[in-house]
């Protein structure tokens, strides 16, 4: 699925199910929140806090729910994201081509 499909079945489902987009701040505040579950899976798993009981390692949920209101921040405010992250890459690409490379505290980094 290309993020074109992706927004435009986001869209699709709004319409359908959703009845109307939440306004863009209740999204961006819905996306701090899913951040933050995410944060709480992944702490509990790679970081030194354990799962409480009930909790579970559903990372890919996390990540979807993220993508989920990434798509409808976009789709509301007309962000094509296919353009946006074509022209992300390669900023990054033009700024960054040597930095990581040359990176020391990169270097042997799990050897």
């Amino acid at each position: 699925m290309t993020l074109e499909e992706a927004q435009n079945q986001v869209d699709n489902w709004i319409k359908e199910y959703g009845v109307r987009y939440f306004s863009e701040l209740t999204n961006m505040a819905i996306l701090t929140e899913e951040v933050g579950e995410l944060a709480r899976v992944m702490s509990r798993k790679y970081g030194d806090q354990s799962f409480k009981e009930g909790e579970k390692d559903n990372i890919e949920e996390e990540i979807a729910d993220i993508l989920w209101v990434l798509l409808c921040i976009a789709n509301q405010t007309g962000v094509n994201l296919t353009e946006a992250f074509a022209h992300s890459l390669e900023k990054k690409t033009k700024r960054d081509n040597t930095r990581h490379i040359n990176n020391p505290k990169l270097k042997n980094h799990g050897e």
